[in-house]
């Protein structure tokens, strides 16, 4: 099995630092690192390297942003790391990269990492599902989790995926649309998900729905069709984000009563609801067992006939589109 190690880069300081396969390493302040600024936690960052696969997982401990690619991964939050990728400690700051070799101590080259990475099994699902997995794929869920969560922060970053942008919110189209216009309104504010909403967020939430009306005022199917501005109870992506979707669900990615469900049952939650529960309760509250809506039986969101299949549901739903 290859090792693993962590290599500091250019005013990183510090020393290279063993990763062993599958063992937490903490790092921080201290002479592990030589970082002495105060800013960065002694507990700032856990690492675990996995061998076999090639990558180390990345959780930030400390108060103050840890980042890889310059994207923040969030307190309690996981992002996975590969070759050539950079990870900084604290505030974009001390910087370093992850090295594999093999036994023999030759370096892992990036092509050879690439080849290794298409042998090896997908880690990923082919489709952002925004929503939570059942228990018994709980591991696999943590996984794609990483992933997503790093790849959600980086499109927000990047202008070819913007749409709009102010200096509070961004907006992206997403990446596997479930109707003909579906957006993500994301906040620049690292906020990892409702959860972390408290009333001093009021503003933001407001603003994002804000923004999601001003979305539809300028979609030119605004006349001829509906659109929900809603939160997911459980979604799978780490960064708060704001849907604003089309009710005419005529997306060839949606495939899954999961999908379904997840857009039109309670488990999709009302902008203009989460506003009101944050301003009366100053925090948002999710039912108990609101991953058990996404198993119920697919009912049209308009007419409530229920239908045995997705491509029934898809054909029926052809009944309710505008003329």
């Amino acid at each position: 099995m290859r090792a693993c190690w962590l290599v500091p880069g250019e005013g990183g300081g510090g020393r290279r630092v063993p990763l062993a396969h599958a063992a937490a390493v903490v790092l921080g302040r201290g002479p592990e690192t030589g970082i002495t600024d105060r800013r960065c936690s002694r507990r700032q960052v856990q690492l675990q390297a996995d061998c076999s696969r090639g990558y180390v997982t990345v959780k930030q401990i400390g108060v103050n942003p840890t980042s890889v690619d310059l994207v923040d991964v969030g307190k309690d939050e996981e992002v996975k790391m590969r070759p050539g990728q950079v990870l900084h400690i604290v505030n974009k700051l001390y910087p370093y990269t992850v090295q594999f070799t093999e036994e023999s101590g030759k370096n892992v080259t990036e092509a050879e990492e690439k080849v290794q990475a298409e042998k090896r099994p997908c880690e990923e699902s082919s489709e952002n599902d925004d929503i939570e997995n059942v228990p018994r794929k709980a591991k696999k869920r943590e996984e794609h989790l990483g992933h997503w969560s790093q790849g959600l922060k980086s499109s927000m970053q990047d202008p070819k995926m913007q749409v709009y942008k102010d200096e509070k919110t961004v907006v992206i189209k997403d990446k596997y649309p479930k109707a003909r216009y579906h957006w993500l309104i994301l906040p620049w504010e690292s906020i990892p998900s409702l959860k972390a909403v408290t009333r001093e967020h009021l503003g933001l939430l407001e603003h994002m729905h804000a923004v999601g009306e001003k979305m539809i005022d300028q979609c030119p199917a605004r006349g001829s069709l509906e659109f929900r501005l809603g939160y997911h109870a459980i979604p799978s992506m780490s960064h708060l984000h704001l849907h604003v979707i089309s009710q005419d669900f005529d997306s060839a990615a949606l495939k899954t009563k999961k999908h379904w469900n997840s857009f039109t049952t309670e488990y999709f939650l009302n902008s203009q609801d989460v506003i009101e529960m944050v301003r009366s309760k100053g925090k948002v509250t999710v039912k108990d067992h609101a991953s058990e809506l996404l198993k119920l039986p697919l009912r049209c969101h308009i007419c409530k006939q229920q239908l045995s299949t997705i491509p029934q549901l898809k054909e029926h739903l052809r009944k309710h589109w505008p003329k």
